[in-house]
């Protein structure tokens, strides 16, 4: 059994397993790219035009460099977006966060009063946007990126009125 089914309840139905949408890998991946093309190239050119003690010192500041903003920039997103869980299950949303700290949230579906969702032209070409998770006791909860945000929202709307017990014989 694996994530997130680990996390749930004997009982309890997964539903929905989602990570934040793949736009947001766009910059670190094209950063991925355009920083190893430098990075060639600087080498390329110090391997001709250089000596080679000099040579050896430069590459390996190159290699330095290049490691260095390949884990700020690259890595590190990356990591972030394969440790972000959003799911919901028959009886709450639960997001987990996080590769060294965790940390996470679990909503019951009874205590949910609204569900709404927000896209702009960008987002309604890559299916994603913020989904915003009212609570009744809270600040609303806007979680971004989320994937087939309009698709996500009916199903969390379904949800809650599954979970909302009916008063009066309706």
């Amino acid at each position: 059994m694996g994530y997130p089914e680990d996390a749930l309840a004997p009982d309890e139905e997964l539903i929905l397993h989602t990570h934040p949408h793949w736009k947001m890998l766009l910059w670190p991946v094209t950063t991925l790219i355009v920083v190893t093309a430098l990075a060639g190239f600087l080498g390329g050119l110090v391997s001709r035009t250089t000596e080679s003690t000099t040579r050896s010192v430069l590459l390996l500041l190159i290699l330095a460099i290049w490691l260095a903003v390949l884990v700020w920039r690259s890595v590190g997103p990356i990591l972030d977006w394969r440790s972000t869980h959003f799911i919901v299950t028959d009886r709450r949303v639960l997001v987990r966060e996080g590769v060294l700290t965790h940390s996470g949230l679990d909503i019951p579906m009874t205590r949910i009063s609204s569900v709404q969702f927000r896209h702009g032209l960008v987002d309604r070409m890559f299916r994603t946007g913020e989904l915003i998770i009212g609570s009744s006791s809270e600040e609303p909860l806007e979680y971004s990126d989320i994937p087939n945000v309009e698709q996500v929202h009916a199903l969390l709307y379904h949800q809650v009125f599954e979970a909302t017990p009916r008063h009066g014989g309706y």
